[in-house]
């Protein structure tokens, strides 16, 4: 742990200094602790652009592997992940809802009546989801079968999303997808503290779940011998990892493999499936690894910024493939 949070600073760190500004460590310094600067575009760009992103990406990289690590305990499936249940595709139904069915570039603008849109959009989407998917967990027993009705929910809602991206607009289509490409900075600094406070609710509520998911390590029938009500600690779960998923894709777009990768490092990191020291790992690490994610996307500086789903396929992908290799000769779930 020690290890993980003095990298989690480090990065914290060079995403302050590195940008496509180059701005001197010192002047850095001074504007962080309050001292100010000469230069009050530096200002600016450190306290209404890199502290809010550096922020936005460290409760991002959080929620979504906490979410992924709830989701591969209670299916006691190493490739689980927040997506895998359909609550991001069902945000990004929502949001397209309101891009392309409005034929307009809300997202583009930075006023609170059409960000708040976005936003009701997304959460609406994932609602809807949520709400058949714990439908079905009143009448199918089996966790593997949900999760395929969740696959299957996914499956239906891109269809959906495919449909309007057919009959939109030109700009409605061009918002969308810029949206989709995922991205760390636009929340701003006076949307920031909601979505602070929205991430860290939902972070603290996943910490009581702590008994249930470690008893299910054990199995559905050990957890309900030892008194865990399984079909409620499995809604607990769905909503908490609806409300972190669906409060990312929002703010956020659909941000992959950070979910699905980052409860593998956690578990290799500190060799436990114990979730009293796995949860608050997980959110270190996933912090670490969107933040390395941001540094990423803007080193290019005059090149742009590259979309973080294109960054975070390169990282993933070769964890996921370790996983799948040696998956006999690692134990996550005894």
């Amino acid at each position: 742990m020690a290890i993980i949070i003095a990298v989690l600073i480090a990065l914290v760190m060079a995403n302050l200094l590195i940008g496509s500004v180059d701005i001197a460590p010192r002047a850095v310094w001074q504007i962080i602790t309050g001292q100010g600067h000469e230069n009050a575009v530096w200002e600016i760009i450190i306290l209404n652009t890199r502290v809010p992103m550096i922020v936005t990406a460290a409760l991002s990289g959080a929620a979504l592997s906490v979410a992924g690590l709830l989701l591969q305990t209670a299916f006691n499936n190493p490739l689980a992940g927040p997506s895998i249940l359909g609550v991001s595709t069902g945000a990004s139904f929502g949001v397209a809802v309101v891009m392309l069915a409005s034929g307009s570039a809300v997202w583009l603008t930075q006023s609170v009546g059409s960000y708040m849109t976005i936003l009701i959009g997304a959460l609406a989407g994932a609602a809807l989801v949520l709400i058949v998917l714990l439908i079905f967990s009143t009448m199918v027993h089996s966790s593997t079968m949900l999760l395929i009705i969740g696959i299957l929910v996914s499956y239906l809602a891109s269809s959906a999303v495919s449909l309007l991206n057919f009959f939109a607009t030109e700009e409605g289509v061009h918002s969308y997808v810029i949206w989709g490409l995922g991205n760390f900075s636009g929340v701003t600094p006076s949307q920031l503290p909601f979505f602070a406070f929205f991430i860290i609710v939902a972070l603290a509520a996943s910490t009581t779940l702590v008994k249930p998911l470690n008893a299910l390590l054990l199995g559905t029938r050990y957890a309900e011998n030892l008194g865990v009500n399984t079909k409620q600690t499995r809604n607990a779960l769905l909503i908490i990892t609806g409300i972190l998923t669906a409060g990312v894709t929002a703010f956020c777009g659909p941000i992959s493999f950070i979910g699905l990768v980052v409860p593998h490092i956690a578990r290799l990191l500190l060799n436990t499936s114990n979730h009293n020291r796995l949860i608050p790992a997980t959110m270190v690490t996933g912090a670490a690894v969107a933040l390395l994610c941001t540094l990423i996307s803007v080193l290019p500086k005059q090149y742009g910024v590259i979309p973080i789903n294109a960054i975070t396929p390169i990282i993933g992908v070769p964890i996921i493939i370790y996983i799948i290799v040696n998956r006999k000769n690692i134990q996550y779930f005894n």
